[in-house]
């Protein structure tokens, strides 16, 4: 399929597509006339990025746990490392989250006073 198709099943951009592809998200192969061309599993690929971005991780975790997603959730074959790096990934999530419940006591501190 085109991008144009591709776009049009996932909701997703065209713009955004190439982008994926340049992070080495998605592939596609070039026709002759230069245009992308998609496999059908392309569809869930988009899928597994917008769902894996929407959990809070970047491309480049992404890249490195995208050969181990199954289906659209996506679901994971626990790869070698994967759960090592999932959960490094939640731990840095917890370590911001606590950094921004500090910043929130010392702004609303700020605001308490007169």
């Amino acid at each position: 399929m085109l991008i144009g198709e591709l776009a049009r099943r996932t909701g997703v951009s065209p713009r955004l597509l190439r982008y994926y592809e340049a992070q080495g998200l998605l592939d596609s192969r070039r026709g002759r006339n230069g245009y992308r061309h998609y496999d059908e599993d392309s569809v869930v690929t988009v899928r597994q990025v917008r769902a894996l971005l929407k959990a809070g991780l970047s491309t480049e975790v992404i890249r490195s746990v995208l050969p181990c997603a199954r289906g659209e959730r996506p679901d994971f074959d626990w790869c070698a490392d994967l759960w090592d790096i999932l959960n490094g990934e939640l731990a840095a999530m917890d370590e911001r989250i606590d950094s921004l419940q500090r910043s929130r006591g010392a702004l609303a501190d700020y605001l308490a006073q007169p």
